[in-house]
């Protein structure tokens, strides 16, 4: 038995597992991108600290439990169920990140140098 038989199965087991899931990706991201916007971050460093910090690594997550339990365990399915569930949310903070990128950028008054100087070598 494959895990799309499981998962269309038992929808509200998939709910246990993605509901958390995407509780805990808004929460993340938005203590991470909430501090980078306190600290006066560029946008271009604030808005990848909070997709980095929300990510879940699914990918790895997925192959060691499949190595480690099988193809058929709970634990492969709820990796796939996050895999699943990770894409739609990391678009929707994707989403939240450009429509909030004008307040970001009025506030980031930058206690860092700017991202385009560092990469250029140019004092900021």
């Amino acid at each position: 038995m494959f895990q799309g038989e499981t998962i269309v199965g038992n929808p509200f087991h998939i709910l246990l597992i993605a509901i958390p899931l995407a509780l805990q990706t808004f929460l993340i991201f938005g203590i991470a991108y909430g501090w980078a916007y306190w600290w006066r971050l560029e946008h271009p460093v604030a808005a990848p600290a909070g997709f980095i910090g929300a990510s879940n690594f699914f990918e790895l997550a997925v192959a060691v439990a499949i190595a480690l339990y099988g193809l058929t365990s709970g634990a492969a399915l709820a990796t796939v169920v996050g895999v699943l569930v990770e894409v739609p949310l990391m678009l929707t903070l994707v989403w939240i990140a450009n429509r909030t990128r004008e307040k970001v950028c009025a506030r980031h008054e930058c206690a860092l140098p700017r991202v385009d100087a560092a990469v250029l070598g140019e004092d900021a």
